[in-house]
């Protein structure tokens, strides 16, 4: 199993116990505020008077109601911080990559641009270890592209090429926020596909 496949399973695992309890505590809260409103309802009905009946009623399906609501809400704070959670990991496993495979990943990242000319620039720790060779790599040694020698520290991982005006930003931060929705699709079918529809 991969670093990123025990992420997720780890995170699975946590999100199905916090729904769990979620789900037993609104049930408790649910079931001993149906059984007081039934019991006001019963009391009222014994009184006889329609017009009190009809509000126990109102009352009964306010509690119901409520209940599901509040217990929807629970769930969808739950798995809203649980995507969060993955989405985050996501983002620390692309930069804890060893060498081969984030240089291999940004190569790829710069291949999506197509052929392109222009200065490349990195922070600090990636212009330190920066494959001799990685220039020559780069589009199938198609890109007429310049490494900048000056780190650029507002990077987190990935690179910026610069063309005069024109700034491509293939930072990781960026590239995963330019696909945030698809990502966070893709996590809640992973997390969340045998717990029932994404409420």
């Amino acid at each position: 199993m991969s670093s990123g496949e025990k992420i997720l399973s780890s995170i699975k695992k946590e999100s199905e116990e916090r729904i769990a309890a979620i789900t037993e505590d609104a049930d408790r809260v649910y079931n001993e505020a149906i059984e007081n409103a039934e019991k006001q309802a019963e009391e009222i009905r014994h009184s006889g008077e329609y017009r009190i009946k009809v509000q126990s009623e109102k009352i009964l399906k306010s509690y119901k109601s409520r209940a599901e609501l509040e217990r929807r809400n629970a769930i969808l704070k739950t798995k809203r911080e649980l995507i969060e959670k993955a989405y985050r990991h996501i983002h620390e496993y692309m930069l804890g990559l060893a060498d081969k495979e984030y240089f291999e990943l940004v190569a790829g990242l710069a291949s999506s641009l197509g052929k392109t000319n222009g200065i490349l620039y990195f922070n600090s720790r990636d212009l330190k270890r920066l494959p001799k060779d990685f220039k020559k790599t780069l589009c199938g040694g198609k890109a007429e592209i310049e490494i900048s020698a000056v780190p650029d520290d507002g990077i987190d991982g990935g690179f910026i090429l610069r063309n005069g005006d024109v700034e491509e930003n293939m930072t990781f931060s960026a590239v995963l926020a330019d696909r945030r929705e698809e990502i966070e699709d893709m996590i809640s079918k992973e997390l969340f596909c045998e717990q029932g529809e994404f409420v």
